[in-house]
This record gives C-alpha cells, sequence and structure tokens, in this order.
C-alpha cells in the first residue's frame, strides 16, 4: 500500500474517531454553564461528571486491547462508535445529574478504543523511523476535535441549545463508524489468547515502560484532567473572563495542542538523528510542563485589567501547548516492545492514565469546592492555587526520580535503563 493511500485509507477513519473522542472529552470545559444551570451541579459535580468518561475510558482499556490485538482496529471501532453514537443521544435528552452521568458514561466506553486502535494501525502499516511523526499527527488530529468543542462550539450555541450539539455529535459517531467499516483495511484475525497476569508482568516490567510511566504518567493525567474542564473554569473563576473570552483562548489553546502535538514528533525525531532518546526529549517536556503549572500557583487575585488577561491568558496557552509533550510516550512504548503487545501496551497506558485523569479532575472540583463561592457563583482564585499546587507537588517526585537516574552511569544499574 502506498504512502497517501495509508494515510487516506488506513489512518484517516481512525484519526476521525480519535478527533471525535477528543471533542466529546473536553466539551464540558464550554458547556460548563449550561451544565450547571440544567442540573444545579456543584464544582464537585461538574468534576465527577466531567471525569466519568475518563473512568469509563479505563474501565474499557484491557478488554479493548485485547480485542485489538486479535480482531484488529476496524472489527472493534465499528460497535464501539454505535456504542458511543448511543451514549451520546442519551445525554441529549438528559434531564438530571444521574442521567447524564450514565450517558455520559457509556459515551466514555464507546470512545475508548479509538485512541487505541490508531495506534495499532500505526504500529501496523508504519514504518518504525516514522512512528513519531505520525503519531505526532495522530495527537494533532485529537488537538482540532478539542479545538472544536471550543469557539465552534460557542457559535453553534448561538443557534441552538446544548442538547441539539449532542445530537449532531451523535450522528458524526455513526458516520465515522461507516468510513472505518467501508475504508479502512481489514486484519485478519489472530490466534485466541487470554489477557492475563503474565501479559501484564511483560508489559509492566519493561525498563522502558516503567521509566515512562515514571516520569509522564501523573503529568499526562493532569494535561488531560485540567485541560478538559478546569482550564476554562480558571480563567472564568480566577481571571474574571467572559464566556466569549473563555472560548477565544481555549480555542487558541486547541490551535497550540495541534502546534505542539506536531512539533514534539519533529522535535523527537530531529533529537534521534543526533542521538538522544525519546525518554530525554520526555524528561525535559514534562520539567517545562510543571514549570507552567507553577504559574498557577504563584498567581495573583487577577483584576479587570489588561496585564492580568495577558497573563491569564499566557497561562492557559502555553498549559496546552507544553502540555502535549505528554504524549510522547505512547511512541516511547510502541517503539520499545514488540509489536505484538503494542496494542495491549497501550492500553495498560490508557488505563493508568485515564484512572489518574478521573482522579485530577474529580480531585480538582473536591479541592476547589472547599472554598465559598461569591454571589455570582464565581470560586476564589486561592482555591485554584491551592489545587494547582497540589499537582505540582504530586508531579515533581517522579521528574526528580528521573533526573537522578540519568546522571547514574549507565553500567552502575542496567536493569533502569530504559532502552
Amino acid at each position: 500500500m502506498s504512502g497517501p493511500a495509508m494515510l487516506c485509507l488506513a489512518l484517516l477513519p481512525f484519526a476521525l474517531g480519535h478527533y471525535l473522542s477528543c471533542l466529546l472529552r473536553t466539551v464540558n470545559a464550554v458547556l460548563a454553564p449550561q451544565l450547571v444551570d440544567t442540573a444545579a451541579l456543584t464544582p464537585g459535580d461538574l468534576g465527577l461528571l466531567t471525569s466519568a468518561y475518563f473512568l469509563a475510558f479505563a474501565l474499557a482499556q484491557l478488554p479493548v486491547g485485547v480485542a485489538l490485538d486479535r480482531f484488529g482496529p476496524r472489527r472493534v471501532q465499528v460497535p464501539m462508535l454505535l456504542l458511543a453514537a448511543a451514549g451520546t443521544f442519551a445525554f441529549a435528552s438528559g434531564t438530571g445529574f444521574a442521567q447524564l452521568l450514565a450517558a455520559r458514561t457509556v459515551m466514555g466506553l464507546g470512545l475508548a478504543g479509538c485512541f487505541m486502535a490508531a495506534v495499532k494501525a500505526i504500529a501496523m502499516w508504519v514504518a518504525p523511523e516514522r512512528m513519531p511523526s505520525v503519531q505526532g499527527y495522530l495527537i494533532a488530529a485529537g488537538g482540532l476535535g478539542a479545538a472544536s468543542s471550543t469557539l465552534p462550539v460557542t457559535l453553534f450555541l448561538q443557534h441552538a441549545d446544548w442538547r441539539a450539539l449532542f445530537v449532531v455529535l451523535a450522528l458524526c459517531c455513526v458516520g465515522v463508524a461507516l468510513l472505518v467499516l467501508l475504508l479502512a483495511p481489514a486484519q485478519p484475525a489472530a490466534p485466541r489468547q487470554a489477557f492475563g497476569m503474565a501479559d501484564l508482568a511483560e508489559v509492566f516490567r519493561h525498563p522502558a515502560f516503567r521509566e515512562t510511566a515514571s516520569l509522564v504518567l501523573v503529568p499526562h493525567a493532569v494535561f488531560f484532567g485540567i485541560q478538559g474542564l478546569w482550564i476554562g473554569r480558571w480563567l472564568t473563576d480566577a481571571g474574571r473572563c467572559s464566556e466569549q473570552d473563555v472560548a477565544w483562548l481555549l480555542s487558541i489553546g486547541m490551535a497550540a495542542v495541534i502546534f505542539g502535538a506536531i512539533a514534539v514528533g519533529t522535535v523527537t525525531e530531529w533529537a534521534g538523528r543526533r542521538g538522544a532518546e525519546p525518554i530525554t526529549v520526555a524528561g525535559i517536556g514534562v520539567a517545562l510542563f510543571v514549570a507552567v503549572q507553577c504559574g498557577f500557583v504563584v498567581a495573583w487575585q487577577p483584576a479587570a485589567s489588561p496585564a492580568s488577561f495577558s497573563y491569564c491568558a499566557m497561562l492557559s496557552v502555553l498549559f496546552a501547548l507544553v502540555g502535549t509533550v505528554t504524549g510522547i510516550e505512547y511512541t516511547i512504548v510502541a517503539r520499545a516492545l514488540p509489536p505484538a503487545l503494542a496494542g495491549r501496551a497501550a492500553t495498560c497506558l490508557n488505563l493508568l492514565i485515564f484512572t489518574g485523569a478521573f482522579l485530577v479532575q474529580a480531585g480538582f472540583g473536591l479541592v476547589v469546592d472547599l472554598w465559598p463561592p461569591d454571589a455570582a457563583q464565581r470560586y476564589p482564585a486561592a482555591a485554584y492555587r491551592a489545587a494547582f499546587l497540589l499537582l505540582v507537588m504530586l508531579q515533581l517526585p517522579g521528574i526528580v526520580r528521573f533526573f537522578r537516574r540519568r546522571r547514574r552511569p549507565l553500567l552502575a544499574n542496567p536493569v533502569e535503563s530504559p532502552l
């Protein structure tokens, strides 16, 4: 199969699935005011409702990974996208917190295989030396989906309500399922294999997996959990930004995700040609990402002035731009483990990442909820500073361990060598 044909037939349908997955994952950042009004949600409720998507993702990872390795991405994606369409339709008709929570959980289950199916397709049809850049394009497609959940959604809401939006998105899930069915090449079924403790042990004991997870797992969970909901609320509550300003800044941030994803893949390949390992790129990038988060911790109480608005805008965009480096862990693990374990390795990563994102997104709301809101139902900047400080403290140990290991002579501890 030629390069252009491979991209159009093998990867494009799965990239569109990842696009929809990211759109639906982050759309609550813009819809939060409408959802709060519809179901009278507190910050804790809003965090739990939105993070249910991540919990459903986590629960589906291992069985989906087994299915991907045995049946291939096409046969797995079609029924799962149809399940996602059913959950999205149900969310459009939900009225109370419980109904919305159940529908979003089903939505998350249906979309849980989108990224993994694309990663599996890349592992099957892309040369190893091209994987960083192609996976960068895939992450960029997700960034485009997240970007579509910001200003375009705000413009849509000027002509229809949020329920109509979810009906349209449910129809899009059905459309992408048809594209996968019609365009994606089939994979011959592999022999039946149970995914037992031996498989888990083989993935988890691999040095590259251990070091990558130790360094990037928590920052990746923070990036997903915060970018998908709380950056928008921080801009509204602490930054005193209008809904229109929030939509614009989230759109710029998602454009930064697209640019950052492509840049990370390009930089990783450039560094590889000069002898630098992808894990080194990850270590530097994660350190920069945590430094950006420190900006949220030391932020003063913003006032309605151009200077404070610029500060908030800069932090929100930098968080999105630098946070894309966390996606490099899929490249590191996919290149280091045998191709036969590519699907299961991705699912192990996703199991940890999305469980962490669920805890981050729900826990951040519980921390903010410890402070009382003002008359306009805005929570104080101190609440957000405390929540971001907790996140920084959770990420620092992994960075310190990584740089301490890199300073040791490689022969002193060969088991800890990443590759």
